[in-house]
């Protein structure tokens, strides 16, 4: 890809309207100085000392935020998350990127999803921060129908605006998320009602089961959605993504970590390589960068492995932030582009 051409891609994603539907988390990063520890009176536990807090958008979050850092034109977030204080500060999130969290409903009887990471401040570590183990909180009730329902009416009152959506299935638990059978159900008929509109999905658990929309697994989650034994070869990746196309009906991404994306479409099979990085780093996140920028690129007229590489590139600059969900602006995929050559 020649640089005017990404350039040309970059600036067509201020045009572009996407919608994201899944699963809203809190990232609830805490930092605790082990400088400060005391003992707490009444156990006789170390009681560690957070010195700051760093509250901002997960799981379908972080799509947004990436999303957002790309300087997409519109996004807009839908889902459901608790009426509570992790949901305050959720919105709190999206609203400083920008995200339109209108449709976005507050549930009196649910609490908003959480994953709170202390981080130990380590001069010894890269980055400067050691993470510890990490504290999930999730709603553990199934869905019910009626919040199916009016997570579905959210997605329709703004269909008719949106270049593409997003679909970020992050619990794993069947039914319990966002996205459930119903509503999966649901984005597969509004999917084959709308070709012109890109329907893009990240699934942790049932990426198989999608219908009329683009997938994105990644190489273990393609083995497990169709029994491949091993994921070694590309050409075991193609051969996984042909059978997912098949039950589909839409092209297929497989990230496969330094060994980059394989491509599937109707057309055949194209592998894009990872953009080398040096020096440590930390990939989480890194999915969510790397749809962001497919996403974006296809809104902006690319083609799939266009729209691949573009999501190499992001996901090459997020995954070198440390102790963090990184982000990646225009500037930097430009720059990224130019250090690797076309």
């Amino acid at each position: 890809m020649t640089r005017d051409r990404l350039l040309e891609l970059l600036r067509g994603f201020e045009k572009a309207t996407i919608g994201v539907i899944g699963d809203f988390f809190l990232d609830k990063y805490l930092i605790i100085d082990p400088a400060l520890a005391e003992r707490s009176l009444e156990t006789g536990l170390e009681a560690f000392q957070v010195v700051e807090k760093r509250p901002s958008p997960g799981a379908a979050g972080t799509v947004c935020s990436n999303l957002a850092a790309l300087r997409v034109g519109r996004l807009l977030a839908i889902g459901a998350v608790g009426d509570d204080g992790d949901g305050y500060e959720l919105r709190q999130g999206l609203s400083a990127r920008g995200v339109d969290h209108t449709h976005l409903l507050s549930l009196s009887e649910r609490y908003t999803p959480t994953y709170t990471k202390p981080m130990v401040i380590d001069a010894d570590h890269p980055g400067g921060e050691r993470e510890i183990n990490r504290m999930d909180v999730k709603w553990r009730q199934p869905t019910t129908p009626e919040i199916e329902r009016a997570i579905m009416a959210q997605l329709d009152a703004c269909l008719d605006q949106l270049d593409a959506v997003v679909i970020a299935d992050q619990v794993q638990e069947r039914n319990h998320g966002v996205i459930t059978d119903a509503v999966r159900e649901g984005l597969a008929q509004r999917a084959a009602a709308r070709p012109g509109t890109v329907f893009f999905v990240d699934s942790r658990m049932h990426i198989g089961e999608f219908r009329h929309a683009i997938i994105k697994p990644n190489s273990h989650e393609a083995a497990a959605a169709v029994g491949l034994e091993s994921t070694d070869a590309l050409e075991d990746l193609a051969r996984g993504a042909r059978s997912l196309m098949e039950r589909s009906g839409r092209p297929v991404f497989v990230t496969a970590g330094e060994r980059g994306i394989v491509v599937v479409d109707e057309g055949g099979m194209a592998h894009v390589p990872a953009i080398p990085v040096t020096g440590p780093i930390d990939i989480v996140g890194a999915g969510d960068s790397t749809t962001a920028g497919i996403v974006s690129a296809l809104c902006a007229g690319a083609s799939l492995t266009e729209a691949a590489l573009v999501g190499n590139l992001v996901a090459s600059i997020t995954i070198q932030q440390l102790g963090t969900t990184g982000t990646a602006t225009p500037e930097q995929v430009l720059e990224r582009l130019g250090a690797v050559g076309p």
